[in-house]
């Protein structure tokens, strides 16, 4: 069904390039229609599970990525004064076809663009969306300069702020969690260990781990705070403020921070999962309906898993409408569970009474010591998933 299908992307991000290669990779002629002036060094690290990595191997491009990527060793949990281990999940214990990387947002987005003007598709740079409304079997689009366009289907891979949501109904409100978060990369003068390390503190916490060959360190600092942020990581902030945050922390998570220059603040909010994913011929995916909190580290998958399925029931479907229906029926229960769990991960870094904290590091290093493979093997679920083999 897609052969020769048109359809326009709202977005040039992570979602928007996965899905716009994965359709033309089926046939269809996309054209994806990005608000920035250029595709530039923007935002900072991501993960990419085993699950996210299956999807970038049927788009041919694990290789290509792998090359300009850290491949993970391990997660490494430890007390916030003194850096003491708590509990290692050892990712070596991942299949060999299952790596998990580190890698910097903009060269994942190289490497998708590339891979996506290579199929033919379309990439126009500076066009702002700025209203969308589904009409017949057309989906009207407004520009912010005046344009209007109709294209036959549209897909919005426009983020959390996305302007095409509201035409799926209401919108509803975010929910501020008290807590903001700092993200910052800093140069290493040597090559670094393949190791996530999250430094758990009262009321917040710090996870550290490298990008490219092992000599930029990227930074997630997490504080529960009363003060409201915006959110979006686009806003600026002071160092110092950041650096104060975790003046109570090891030496080395300190020196860390230290050298921080530059530095985003960002509130974290947390959003339901979207009851309705498409109307007409209009659908959404990745954070335009499933917002995550980033302490499961599954955003950039969970975009890389929308985009696969997306394409794929489109594929599958006899029209548009019964694609984008079967696609919301395989991922939505998927996604709720995901994001759920992430908000699990942010109570149990931030324990702040000083027995329960002590009396669940134990417990973790206890079953650590009994069991060192049991704690992966509680995502089983989340990483032994591979979308493209359904």
């Amino acid at each position: 069904m897609l052969i020769g299908q048109q359809v326009t992307v709202i977005g040039a991000g992570i979602g928007g390039l996965s899905v716009a290669l994965a359709l033309a990779m089926r046939g269809a002629q996309v054209r994806v229609l990005e608000q920035a002036r250029q595709i530039s060094e923007v935002g900072a690290g991501v993960q990419i599970g085993p699950n996210g990595m299956a999807v970038l191997r049927a788009l041919g491009l694990d290789a290509a990525l792998a090359a300009r990527s850290v491949r993970a060793r391990s997660v490494r949990l430890l007390d916030y004064r003194k850096a003491a281990p708590v509990l290692r999940l050892d990712l070596a214990n991942l299949r060999p076809d299952q790596p998990y990387l580190f890698v910097h947002r903009a060269d994942l987005i190289d490497v998708l663009a590339d891979a996506a003007r290579a199929m033919g598709v379309e990439i126009a740079l500076g066009q702002t969306v700025a209203s969308v409304e589904p009409i017949g079997d057309r989906v009207r689009l407004g520009l912010l300069d005046g344009t209007v366009l109709e294209p036959s289907v549209v897909i919005a891979a426009d983020g959390v702020n996305s302007v095409a949501r509201p035409a799926l109904g209401d919108v509803p409100t975010a929910a501020f969690t008290g807590q903001v978060a700092w993200r910052a990369t800093v140069p290493m003068g040597a090559q670094q260990d393949p190791d996530v390390r999250v430094f758990m503190g009262p009321g917040r916490h710090l996870v550290a781990y490298p990008l490219r060959d092992g000599r930029l360190m990227n930074l997630v600092a997490v504080q529960e705070r009363h003060d409201w942020a915006a959110e979006g990581w686009q806003v600026r902030d002071d160092p110092a403020n950041m650096q104060a945050a975790f003046a109570g922390f090891a030496p080395e998570a300190r020196a860390l921070l230290a050298q921080v220059t530059d530095v985003h603040l960002w509130g974290l909010f947390r959003h339901p999962v979207a009851e309705h994913w498409h109307r007409g011929r209009l659908a959404l995916l990745g954070d335009a309906v499933h917002p995550t909190l980033p302490f499961l580290a599954q955003g950039a998958c969970m975009a890389l898993e929308d985009a696969w399925v997306l394409a794929d029931s489109l594929s599958q479907g006899s029209d548009i409408t019964s694609g984008f229906s079967a696609f919301q029926a395989r991922r939505r229960a998927r996604c709720v569970r995901i994001v759920a769990s992430a908000g699990f991960n942010a109570r149990a870094y931030h324990l702040s009474w000083p027995p329960l904290r002590l009396a669940a590091h134990s417990a973790l290093r206890l079953g650590g010591w009994l069991a060192p493979s049991a704690p992966l093997r509680r995502f089983d679920w989340l990483y032994g998933c591979d979308v493209t083999a359904g």
